[in-house]
């Protein structure tokens, strides 16, 4: 009984308690009611189609993105190939000197693109087609009409029409890095550490980015019609240069000429590591070609530049095999190990543009005359270590001659059925039916940037050696090594030395 009436009472306070929300329910009715036909009636679903392609345009623009980022790690990743095949190419005594200035320079380039480069070379011009004026510290928009929708990106916003400005600066960063890398080689053995510092701060900071401007800036050689796809001329041709006047400046290494007019070889003290080195630089050229494409698109253009790439680096070798085994007299690694370089260099160019026949003779065209073209030099007593002018320069200018030679016009198929779409890239060839206009446009473009950049590079050179008392060792610094000399320490302590 107790129990009874204790779970009735239970009931009866459940009851009660339920019966006075009754009016706060009805209050809630009202306002719920109210608010409902206060507000405006709700949107339609969105559309499916619509979500779906901006989510496929965010894919693409992520996809894109990684595929520059993973590019610029593999030309970053040719640093340690200049290092090695510079290095194995110079005597030992020199091996910190050349390991040191490969590490520094990279550090040197991204501070100077930053500062100045990268707005010079890409910032808008306001017309004058000649030198960016806006974009310095990576600051503002890159409106580059070079460059279309792929390069253009706002810093710091999410909106991104293209690649992020930041992946196209830091792809362009290491390409401006090559361009100081290659005037190390020209000028090893004999040049005080600073001065090179310094020419190659000023190289990236001002040179290198007005000459690239005009090509891949939209300044006035883009108007008029030259091309250069990853930088045949603005990158190889640049460094080139500006080594050439440097070596022609500092003058020979001792005893490297002798009075009697004959050149006296001055081995290198390792050939493994040259060979290891142009490995790696030929691996880097996969990012160097193919990721200057910007985007991955459908990937047939991607994979027909790397294999133009590589095709042209293999006749190069081969190509450079037999003219150093009939001009010397022996398949000479160092002048093979340059054959393969010889070859990239020479189809950078033009590699988005040319057939795989076209690749392969582009570089073994490049493979030989890089075996005389080091003759060249010695006979002009411009001593070169590494053979870097040959390699670069004059490979790079037949690289770009080679677009007005061998481009197959924008319209026409280059590779398993791909052609380029919307008039993008050079008018035809001279040997594909496009007459003498396109290569004439390239040799004006090569007479222009080698001429701007020997006047600034002899003006850099004068003022540098005004700032460091000279840009050259002193001869005993010179005997005993820059190892010593400059840093103090030595590659191979504790080994002993032939005489040198």
């Amino acid at each position: 009984m107790l129990v009874y009436k204790s779970n009735q009472k239970r009931r009866l306070k459940s009851s009660v308690n339920w019966t006075a929300c009754i009016p706060l329910a009805a209050i809630i009715g009202v306002f719920w009611v109210y608010a409902a036909t206060a507000q405006e009636p709700a949107a339609p679903p969105a559309d499916p189609t619509a979500e779906m392609k901006a989510a496929i345009d965010g894919l693409k623009v992520g996809l894109d993105t990684l595929w520059v980022a993973i590019a610029a790690f593999l030309v970053f990743f040719m640093n340690a190939g200049f290092a090695l095949v510079e290095s194995g190419f110079c005597r030992r005594k020199n091996t910190v000197n050349i390991l040191t200035k490969n590490l520094i320079v990279f550090a040197i380039a991204t501070i100077a693109y930053w500062l100045l480069g990268f707005g010079f070379m890409f910032g808008d011009d306001g017309g004058n087609n000649f030198i960016g004026l806006q974009g310095f510290f990576l600051g503002g928009e890159d409106n580059s009409p070079a460059t279309g929708d792929a390069y253009k990106g706002i810093f710091g916003s999410l909106n991104w029409t293209g690649v992020p400005l930041e992946a196209k600066f830091l792809f362009q960063l290491v390409f401006s890095a090559t361009a100081a890398t290659i005037v190390s080689g020209a000028v090893a053995e004999r040049i005080k550490f600073m001065a090179f510092m310094l020419f190659s701060f000023i190289l990236v900071a001002i040179s290198y980015p007005i000459t690239g401007h005009w090509i891949w800036g939209g300044g006035w050689l883009a108007d008029m019609g030259f091309w250069d796809f990853a930088g045949s001329t603005v990158v190889h041709s640049v460094g080139g240069w500006g080594a050439l006047v440097g070596a022609s400046i500092l003058g020979a290494r001792a005893g490297r000429y002798g009075e009697d007019g004959k050149t006296r070889a001055i081995p290198g003290h390792s050939m493994s590591l040259a060979t290891l080195g142009c490995l790696i630089l030929w691996l880097g050229w996969f990012g160097f070609n193919p990721g200057s494409t910007m985007a991955v698109g459908d990937g047939r253009l991607l994979a027909h530049i790397a294999l133009t790439t590589n095709t042209a680096a293999c006749t190069g070798a081969l190509a450079a095999t037999i003219a150093a085994w009939l001009y010397l007299g022996k398949p000479d690694l160092s002048m093979i190990v340059n054959g393969v370089l010889a070859g990239l260099v020479g189809v950078t160019a033009s590699c988005a543009w040319v057939t795989l026949p076209s690749a392969a003779i582009i570089g073994a065209v490049a493979g030989t005359i890089v075996v005389f073209a080091v003759g060249f030099f010695d006979k002009l007593k411009i001593d070169d270590p590494v053979g870097a002018t040959s390699v670069h320069l004059v490979c790079g200018i037949w690289g770009t001659l080679a677009v007005g030679l061998f481009a197959v016009g924008p319209d026409a198929l280059i590779g398993n059925g791909y052609k380029l779409q919307g008039g993008v890239g050079p008018a035809a060839g001279l040997f594909f039916g496009g007459g003498f206009t396109q290569l004439w446009h390239q040799l004006i473009g090569i007479a222009a940037v080698g001429g701007f950049t020997v006047a600034f590079s002899f003006i850099g050179w004068y003022v540098i050696a005004l700032i460091t008392g000279g840009i050259r060792v002193e001869p005993e610094e010179e005997f005993k090594g820059l190892d010593i000399g400059e840093h103090g320490m030595e590659a191979y302590s504790g080994f002993v030395k032939e005489s040198e």
